[in-house]
């Protein structure tokens, strides 16, 4: 019998609070732009997080929804000059329908095959990347203008647009925190443990995946238009396969399946980027020592050890 779903428990309630006064806090503390992009990579993490730690699905694609969103919001901003709401919205819907274009074909197939089908196709949105007019080749879209939010404020201001990421990012995780805590996460769970059993009882699994698919496409596609915003920049690093691997460290590290985890592990990643920018190409080779240290001490992740520690999910 499955788990009945409940309100959220108050541990939950209690760092989501915190999470929130200290985001709020962040900026006057630390350079906004870089605040900004952990919230964005955390969005884009916990997107990914619902695709492989909820619904059992490992994509090694999803830099194609990061990364086109990122374009069609560019492009939405600078040559339609939409305002910047519309452009997320509209770099958003871009990534919802390219993960329900590839959705309905790479849920076919199982396991590797299917991680291999999301690497495919990945890559050839890479090529378009690369070769249409409008995303300007290996220079990308430069200059995004951010415009005015609902045409009333203007977020040329770091801390304007700090709050504008804030409130999307932080609605958007608090969105996937009840989409797993719904039944409809519970019967995800249910495919990913024991998917011939999940059929047995009647459930339309090929249904349920592309669901969850397109919801994480989406959410990804989301964190990628808000990064074109306050970059101002969409270019091929959005799109390169390097940034799905990013994204499945980030959650591994942080510890898949957990609510929290890929949180942790997205703002890992960008911190140790950032601040050891200096040491130039041995930032990957560091990445990839502290990566298999987590994995030695940290099998479950950070948070998934935590969680276990203190015997209450995280």
């Amino acid at each position: 019998m499955m788990q009945q779903t409940t309100g959220m428990p108050r541990l939950h309630k209690v760092i989501f609070l915190v999470l929130l006064a200290f985001l709020i806090a962040l900026p006057f503390f630390v350079y906004p732009v870089f605040a900004m992009k952990v919230m964005c990579f955390a969005l884009f993490a916990a997107a990914f997080n619902l695709l492989l730690g909820f619904g059992g699905l490992l994509s090694f694609g999803h830099a194609a929804y990061f990364g086109g969103a990122s374009y069609v919001a560019a492009h939405a901003a600078k040559v339609w000059g939409l305002t910047p709401e519309l452009s997320v919205l509209a770099g958003t819907a871009a990534a919802a329908v390219l993960g329900l274009l590839i959705g309905s074909l790479a849920i076919r197939r199982q396991g590797i095959y299917f991680a291999m089908v999301t690497l495919a196709f990945a890559q050839l949105v890479y090529f378009l990347a690369l070769q249409l007019p409008f995303t300007g080749g290996e220079d990308g879209i430069q200059s995004v203008p951010r415009g005015d939010l609902f045409g009333l404020i203007s977020l040329q201001n770091n801390m304007a647009l700090y709050f504008f990421v804030l409130a999307v990012t932080f609605g958007g995780i608090l969105f996937l925190y009840r989409v797993v805590h719904s039944p409809f996460g519970q019967v995800l769970k249910a495919i990913r443990e024991n998917e011939p059993r999940a059929i047995s009882l009647g459930y339309d699994v090929n249904r349920y995946k592309l669901t969850v698919f397109v919801l994480s496409a989406t959410f990804a596609g989301m964190a990628g238009a808000m990064k074109s915003q306050v970059f101002q920049l969409a270019s091929l690093t959005d799109v390169h396969w390097g940034m799905s691997g990013e994204v499945v460290l980030m959650t591994l590290l942080g510890g898949m399946g957990t609510v929290f985890g890929p949180l942790a592990g997205a703002a890992i990643i960008v911190t140790m980027q950032n601040y050891l920018a200096t040491f130039g190409a041995w930032v990957t080779i560091i990445q990839g020592v502290i990566f298999v240290i987590g994995v030695l001490l940290f099998r479950e992740g950070i948070v998934g050890v935590i969680s276990r520690w203190i015997r209450r999910p995280l």
